[in-house]
């Protein structure tokens, strides 16, 4: 199972972040858990200062940015 965590304080970004990686997820029936963290401690312990940030298997993969589709897709097919 791939560990998806969503990092931010529930902005615009973040919450479209989440939902893109949700849609994705569902559509493309990926064995994935989701999480949003918004506690800023954690956020800071990976190293994100910009949010949204979007880690998969606790590796960082972007943060500041929300990727493109295939981009993510590539992502959790890595993992």
């Amino acid at each position: 199972m791939i560990s998806v965590k969503i990092l931010g304080p529930g902005c615009k970004k973040c919450q479209l972040l989440e939902a893109k990686v949700k849609d994705l997820v569902a559509k493309n029936n990926i064995n994935t858990v989701v999480e949003k963290v918004t506690d800023i401690q954690e956020m800071m312990n990976y190293g994100i200062m910009i949010t949204p940030g979007l880690v998969i298997n606790e590796q960082v993969k972007c943060f500041g940015i929300i990727p493109k589709d295939e981009q993510i897709l590539n992502w959790l097919k890595e993992s």
